[in-house]
C-alpha cells in the first residue's frame, strides 16, 4: 500500500475516534443538527474503517507468522498462514481504494421521484402505474417510506403522472440511475387482437434538499396558486381550495400538491418538490436571477472558457424546448441566449451590458439561438 493512502486511512481512524467522543459528549445531544451531521459522517466512515482493520489484521497475521518461522516445528504452519494472509491483501487493498473514491454528496439523501406517461396512450399510463408499484415495493423492502405528493390517474387504473417522495438513507444512491426513458413492448390489456404495442414513460429522480432553506428562495420570486383538488378524497378535499401550485418565476419551475387534506400540508409538499427541482437544475454556486420582463440572468461559477459556457447554454436551450402539455395542445417555447465571459475585475454593469448585446444579436440572427461574444 502506498504511504499516502495509509496516512489518509490513519487520519480517518483518528477522525472516527474523534466523532465517537463528540457523540458521547452531553452537549452534542442539545444540537440535533450537529448530532445528525456527526452520525451521518460516522455511518459513511464505518465501512472504510472496518475494511482497513481487516487489512491491518492480515498484516499482523503475516508478522506473527514470520516470527513463528524461527521454530522448526511451526515453520510449515507459519508458511500456510503467510500464504493465506498474503493472498487476502490485494483484494483488501482494492476494496479500500474503492471506498476512498469521492462519493456523490447527495447519495445519502431522500429522493423526489416523478413518473410521467409518454407515448402509448392508456397503455403508457398502465406502464407508469407498474413502474410506481415496482419502485414502491423496492422501497418497502429497503424499509424506506413512500409518500405520494401528486397523482393524476387514468381511466384504466394507471397514472398519467405521479410524483412521490421516498424517504430513506441512501435512497438517491440506489435510485439515481433510474432517471431517463423506460420502454416496454407487450400485449396491453387494452388490445383485443393480440398485437404487441410499445409504450414509454419518463422517470426523474431528484435528491431532496434537507430543508427548503438549503435552496435560497425569495418569497417575491414565488407565485402561489390555490385550487380545488381533483379525484377521490371526500367532501372536504373537493370542496375547499386545499391544492397548492407554487411557481418559481425566475426559472419557470413549478410544483403542485393536491394529495393532502389541508392547504398548509400541500404547500409544504410543493415546496419540497420545487426545492428539489431547482437544486437539480442549478448546482453548486451557479446563480439564477430574473432581471426584468422575461429576461433571465445565469451566472456560472468556475467556468473559464467560452466554449464551456456555450455548451451549458445549449443544454438550457434544449431543456426549454421540451414541449409542455397545455389545454390547447403541446406548447414549445423558444429562447435566445447571449454568452459572454467575465473579464478580470470587470464591473457587473459592464458584464451585463455585454451579455445584453450578445442576447440581442441572438434575436437578430433569427431567435432561438445561442450567440457567444468576446
Amino acid at each position: 500500500m502506498k504511504p499516502s493512502i495509509r496516512q489518509k486511512l490513519d487520519l480517518l481512524v483518528d477522525r472516527i475516534d474523534e466523532i465517537d467522543r463528540m457523540l458521547s459528549a452531553p452537549d452534542t445531544a442539545n444540537d440535533m443538527d450537529q448530532f445528525r451531521r456527526l452520525a451521518r459522517e460516522r455511518a459513511e466512515l464505518e465501512p472504510l474503517i472496518v475494511q482497513f482493520n481487516a487489512f491491518r489484521q492480515a498484516e499482523n497475521d503475516i508478522a506473527e507468522a514470520e516470527a513463528m518461522r524461527a521454530d522448526p516445528e511451526m515453520r510449515d504452519f507459519a508458511d500456510e498462514e503467510i500464504a493465506a494472509a498474503t493472498a487476502r491483501l490485494p483484494a483488501l487493498e482494492l476494496a479500500l481504494q474503492t471506498l476512498l473514491l469521492p462519493r456523490d454528496p447527495d447519495d445519502e439523501r431522500s429522493v423526489i421521484l416523478e413518473i410521467r406517461a409518454g407515448t402509448g396512450g392508456d397503455e403508457s399510463a398502465l406502464f407508469a402505474g407498474d413502474l410506481f408499484r415496482m419502485y414502491s415495493r423496492y422501497a418497502e423492502r429497503q424499509r424506506w417510506q413512500v409518500e405520494v405528493i401528486s397523482a393524476s390517474e387514468s381511466d384504466l387504473g394507471g397514472y398519467r403522472e405521479i410524483i412521490c417522495r421516498i424517504v430513506g438513507a441512501g435512497a438517491y444512491s440506489r435510485l439515481k440511475f433510474e432517471s431517463g426513458a423506460h420502454r416496454v413492448q407487450r400485449v396491453p390489456e387494452t388490445e383485443t387482437q393480440g398485437r404487441i404495442h410499445t409504450s414509454a414513460c419518463t422517470v426523474a429522480v431528484m435528491p431532496e434538499a434537507d430543508e427548503v432553506d438549503e435552496v435560497a428562495l425569495n418569497p417575491a420570486d414565488l407565485r402561489i396558486d390555490t385550487f380545488r383538488a381533483s379525484g377521490a378524497g371526500g367532501q372536504h378535499i373537493n370542496k375547499t381550495d386545499s391544492a397548492v401550485r407554487i411557481t418559481h418565476l425566475p426559472t419557470g419551475i413549478a410544483a403542485e400538491c393536491q394529495d393532502g387534506r389541508s392547504q398548509h400540508a400541500n404547500r409544504a409538499s410543493a415546496m419540497r418538490v420545487l426545492a428539489a427541482r431547482i437544486r437539480d437544475t442549478v448546482r453548486g454556486d451557479d446563480l439564477v436571477a430574473r432581471i426584468g420582463g422575461d429576461e433571465i440572468l445565469l451566472v456560472l461559477d468556475g467556468v473559464d472558457h467560452l466554449d464551456d459556457a456555450v455548451t451549458v447554454a445549449q443544454s438550457v436551450r434544449s431543456e426549454v424546448r421540451v414541449p409542455v402539455d397545455t389545454d390547447v395542445g403541446p406548447l414549445v417555447a423558444t429562447i435566445s441566449i447571449g454568452v459572454v465571459l467575465a473579464r478580470p475585475d470587470e464591473p457587473m454593469d459592464s458584464l451585463l451590458a455585454r451579455a445584453d448585446q450578445a442576447m440581442y444579436r441572438a434575436k437578430l440572427d433569427g431567435r432561438d439561438r445561442v450567440v457567444a461574444q468576446d
